[in-house]
């Protein structure tokens, strides 16, 4: 059996403003694939979180339209960012999400709860559920209450560490910089992985994180601070 809402989820859920009425919705959210694994019959959070991704989307799309002029570059610079898997599990980090998603024993052993895919995955599943039970205003209220530090600072206003790197690499004839995953571990749902960037005749430089485009950027902004 999958149970039903945690008592604690439930306050939590209501803390931070989701207002959860149907039950049945909010568990879906905050369900792993790997819960199902001991014989829970919840479906798991990959369609919800299919839908808040493009609510958080429009949402934040919205708000950098309507805060200034920047051209098109500049704000689609700035959405992959406030709108990245990295943004969206520090969020869930910050408000506490991290004990209340619903693991099977060994993803939760391995990791899974700290791992930036699945706390960004049910960022976006809870931001779906929201949708679906209370509309797309209400949903867009509450991002825009969520990520208000992210919106108003400077997320994704400096040039992407891989875009610099780029840059600086042609700007002083260098070749084209050349990322590596030379390390993973970890099962899937809390995978880690390192990725070594070099740039020939130069030098390189490692980072560790668990993904690999974040792996790059760490990568990547390690290299501009030691040769840059």
């Amino acid at each position: 059996m999958s149970g039903g809402l945690d008592p604690a989820a439930r306050v939590w859920l209501e803390e931070q403003g989701f207002a959860p009425a149907r039950e049945a919705l909010w568990l879906e959210a905050l369900t792993h694939g790997s819960f199902n694994g001991s014989g829970a019959d919840v479906a798991d959070y990959q369609r919800l979180e299919f839908l808040g991704d493009r609510v958080l989307g429009l949402s934040v799309a919205s708000w950098l339209f309507r805060a200034g002029d920047a051209p098109e570059g500049k704000l689609s610079q700035r959405l992959n960012a406030l709108v990245s898997g990295a943004t969206c599990a520090r969020i869930a980090r910050n408000v506490g999400l991290p004990i209340h998603i619903r693991l099977g024993k060994q993803a939760r052993d391995d990791g899974g709860a700290d791992s930036d895919k699945i706390l960004g995955d049910v960022m976006e599943a809870l931001i779906g559920a929201c949708f679906i039970e209370h509309g797309f205003d209400a949903a867009q209220a509450l991002i825009y209450r969520l990520w208000a530090h992210e919106l108003e600072g400077d997320e994704g206003k400096s040039k992407h560490p891989k875009s610099a790197l780029q840059e600086w690499a042609a700007g002083n004839r260098r070749a084209t910089p050349l990322y590596e995953v030379i390390d993973r571990s970890g099962p899937d749902h809390a995978a880690r992985f390192t990725v070594q960037v070099s740039v020939r005749n130069v030098g390189s430089a490692e980072a560790t994180a668990t993904s690999k485009g974040e792996a790059e950027r760490l990568a990547a902004k390690a290299f501009l601070e030691q040769f840059g």
